[in-house]
């Protein structure tokens, strides 16, 4: 049995957090973690100190489904299966978020927790026009990344908390691979596990300044 890819058409969700009060040209777009939503990336966005002079773009991954315990719709960016696709369907959703909602911008920096870290990678790296800036938490730069010898990245700030078990792990590779490519990066470890903490809020709002 041969599985048969068809193209579709599908449509995405994002949320815009208020406008600055006057739009500097400064835009900040956001992917999720795994099972969760636009609307908690937003929140977290909203918390980094001087988040409120940003556009703010919170990013609804593709693929959603509900939660087994209180039936909340969350949702997340691939699985294993037909992943090469799946990584061409988000690029392609991300650019087309950027061309849309991010036209007039002046600066774009991507965010990415978790299993949305590797989609802020991919879109740092291959949707126009190019970023100035890449903050990533609890999430690695993936594969199709790293071993592009094509690819270039923005400066980086890499989150990492002391208690973050997936990973701390993985942390040490994404160094190698930024430093080895000269890539300009901070690495910020904080006290916490999986999530955004104050600690880290904080490294956000200095790097975005």
């Amino acid at each position: 049995m041969r599985p048969v890819l068809v193209e579709t058409t599908t449509h995405g969700r994002i949320l815009i957090g208020d406008p600055a009060v006057s739009f500097s040209g400064r835009v900040l777009i956001g992917c999720h973690g795994y099972a969760q939503n636009a609307a908690i990336l937003l929140d977290e966005m909203r918390r980094i100190p001087g988040a409120d002079a940003w556009r703010l773009i919170s990013v609804q991954a593709l693929h959603r489904f509900y939660t087994r315990g209180d039936q909340a719709v969350v949702a997340s960016w691939m699985t294993r299966e037909d992943r090469d696709a799946a990584i061409a369907d988000n690029t392609a959703y991300l650019a087309r978020v950027v061309r849309e909602h991010a036209a007039d911008a002046t600066t774009i920096v991507y965010l990415g927790f978790s299993q949305g870290a590797s989609m802020a990678a991919r879109a740092a790296a291959r949707v126009e026009p190019p970023a100035r800036g890449l903050i990533l938490l609890g999430g690695d730069i993936p594969p199709d990344v790293r071993d592009d010898p094509a690819v270039s990245l923005p400066p980086v700030l890499i989150g990492c908390g002391d208690g973050d078990s997936w990973y701390a792990p993985r942390l040490e590779g994404d160094v190698a691979f930024l430093r080895d490519r000269g890539i300009s990066h901070t690495v910020v470890r904080f006290e916490g596990g999986h999530e955004f903490t104050d600690a880290f809020r904080e490294a956000a709002g200095r790097f975005l300044r």
